[in-house]
């Protein structure tokens, strides 16, 4: 079997179980005539996959891995366009519990796309988050899992481009911490997606709260491009022992992808070998680090589709991550395609069996 996109790539592995743990749906073609002049890379993603809902989640599930199952992580869609402004995300829990429903009711086979659910509430409502967080597990009771908050920030704003929307420092703010205080008692966790030189406040969040289950988005998103670009090298040993401290905390796993965004400025190039290959090669030292530093038990290998279909297709990204994992055991494999996010998100064997 091939990737239509990539015809001369053979899946690798095509039994290899896999729940995808973080990928995102949206519906976006009404903005593409009011979408101005590329500024930033990350804008050509949304002209790229300016639709992806079940259909196309489903068509990427089906394009030769064994992908069983995923989990949905917030992207800001469909959020309610009335009632008071912090209840607005439940919108997005809702609608992708509808998606999940239809996959669950087996009419599209036996994968199960949104099997957990990560939803968005704004921790700096501090204690009044409570009300929030309560009712997206009302909405979804067997599916929601968690929130993710974004606190990418960098002082080069040209970094993030459309993306640059938060202050520095914003997960040692103290009213974030005290909405953070409320997911632990609720059983929820944190999906946690900063920027490589933000990753000392992680840490610090981690160890303030060891109740907490945090999930590391995207290897914490090493930096390549506008103050960063041919920096990328120089910054790896610093990351690297952030990684390793980070790690020391056993609350914390790792989500292994991300890695195909713009952020990092990795460019496969043209060349003979297989565009995985090629991923390979430029993500190894990443992937490598994050298994060596968290052990195969607590790292999941993740597609973030369709963000990463900048770099390439659903079917060539895991083929690239297949590659990467290829000394691995065949416990460690189940442990980093599947085992890992079963466990983290809490999925019901019967929804991934």
């Amino acid at each position: 079997m091939t990737d239509p996109r990539h015809p001369d790539e053979p899946i690798l592995e095509p039994e290899l179980r896999i729940i995808d743990p973080h990928h995102h749906l949206w519906d976006r073609v009404a903005l593409l005539p009011t979408l101005p002049p590329v500024q930033h890379e990350f804008e050509r993603i949304v002209r790229l996959a300016p639709r992806y809902l079940l259909d196309e989640l489903l068509a990427d599930m089906r394009s030769g891995h064994n992908v069983v199952a995923t989990v949905f992580v917030e992207c800001g869609s469909m959020y309610r366009a009335e009632g008071p402004p912090e209840q607005a995300p439940l919108g997005e829990t809702e609608f992708v519990n509808g998606q999940a429903a239809m996959c669950a009711s087996g009419g599209y086979g036996a994968v199960r796309a949104c099997a957990g659910i990560v939803g968005h509430a704004d921790l700096m409502l501090g204690d009044r988050v409570a009300a929030v967080l309560e009712a997206h597990v009302g909405l979804a009771p067997d599916r929601f899992r968690g929130i993710r908050y974004s606190a990418a920030h960098d002082a080069d704003r040209t970094v993030l481009g459309p993306l640059a929307r938060r202050p520095a420092g914003v997960f040692m703010d103290r009213k974030f911490r005290e909405g953070f205080a409320r997911l632990a008692p609720l059983g929820l966790s944190f999906d946690a997606w900063l920027l490589e030189p933000q990753l000392l406040e992680l840490i610090d969040l981690a160890r303030t709260f060891p109740d907490t289950a945090i999930i590391l988005d995207h290897v914490g998103t090493p930096l390549g491009i506008a103050a960063y670009a041919g920096r990328r090298g120089e910054r790896f040993e610093t990351w690297r022992a952030r990684i390793h401290e980070l790690a020391r905390c056993s609350n914390v796993v790792v989500k292994v992808g991300g890695l195909a965004m713009p952020f990092g400025g990795f460019n496969p190039g043209v060349g003979a070998a297989p565009l995985s290959e090629r991923l390979a090669d430029l993500w190894r030292p990443y992937v490598e680090t994050c298994i060596e530093a968290f052990g195969a038990d607590r790292c999941m290998m993740e597609s973030n589709f369709p963000v990463d279909l900048y770099t390439c297709g659903y079917a060539v990204l895991w083929n690239a991550l297949k590659r990467l994992a290829s000394g691995a055991s065949a416990t460690e494999k189940t442990a980093l395609f599947s085992g890992v996010a079963e466990r983290v998100y809490r999925l019901a064997p019967n929804l991934v069996s």
